[in-house]
């Protein structure tokens, strides 16, 4: 198992130089992951959003060994030719530790997508999820992108540099019980099951995972979240090969978040 710091970028962390030095002592503390909410706007008592592209690099510019990365993008309110950019930059400063998370979004924590006139029907946004990330891997590549598809148009455009690895990690959030998720989450590189119950449940969703993926030997990641504290012997047995910390928005203080950051990892 290994364990990542995953913070919420609002109000007392809604400064790239704050996050920074989160970074450095989640580095020091032992943790292995350092992962970033990606939202435009929160509900209250929230007021200051922070930007989590901004926010990475200066983590990524000032620690040498933790993963890192949005968790998770909403990709259909970006451009993916944009993020290809962004993506490899961020890998390329990080040295190769970048983690892409993605997943569909939601308008109902904060009507940021309604209110900035994105599109909110879940399956219109999953249609621009899969085709982002089928620019996404192209892109990574090297190769020539042409991509003519119902929501964006690449024609015939070559993206250099290429990450340092040639690839970047892609993890899928996904409901348990929807399939399409699954199925998505299988062709990539790692599952980030959200509103889990139980370890049964995550075991169930690891095994549904397993059973679609084209070659299950390959090494695949599970992330879960989990309140500071929390045993996560049970979720490892189900499955989880991430362990990261859920903090709860609406109570996020910078200070009790630095403590749980030196106190390290659950061993």
């Amino acid at each position: 198992m290994r364990s990542a710091v995953w913070l919420p970028l609002f109000d007392e962390l809604a400064d790239p130089r704050v996050v920074a030095d989160l970074a450095v002592e989640a580095e020091a503390a032992g943790w292995d992951g350092f992962f970033v909410w990606d939202q435009l706007d929160w509900r209250a008592p929230v007021t200051a959003v922070a930007d989590p592209w901004v926010c990475l690099a200066a983590a990524a510019a000032v620690t040498n060994r933790l993963a890192l990365g949005p968790m998770v993008s909403p990709l259909a309110r970006r451009r993916p030719t944009k993020v290809a950019r962004e993506t490899v930059s961020l890998d390329r400063l990080s040295d190769g530790r970048l983690v892409l998370g993605v997943g569909v979004g939601s308008d109902s924590f904060a009507r940021e997508y309604s209110r900035t006139g994105e599109p909110v029907e879940d399956r219109t946004r999953a249609e621009m999820l899969d085709e982002s990330l089928e620019i996404l891997r192209s892109a990574w590549s090297g190769g020539v992108v042409r991509h003519h598809g119902k929501h964006h148009l690449v024609d015939g455009m070559t993206f250099a540099p290429t990450p340092v690895r040639g690839h970047i990690p892609v993890w899928v959030a996904a409901f348990p019980g929807n399939l399409r998720p699954l199925r998505r989450a299988a062709r990539h590189d790692g599952v980030f099951p959200v509103n889990l119950t139980s370890p049964d449940q995550l075991a169930e969703a690891v095994a549904r995972v397993g059973a679609l993926r084209a070659d299950p030997e390959l090494p695949y990641d599970v992330a879960i979240d989990l309140t500071p504290g929390t045993d996560p012997a049970p979720w490892v047995a189900a499955g989880a090969t991430w362990v990261l910390t859920d903090v709860d928005p609406a109570t996020l203080r910078l200070d009790p978040v630095r403590r749980m950051v030196r106190e390290g990892p659950a061993s």
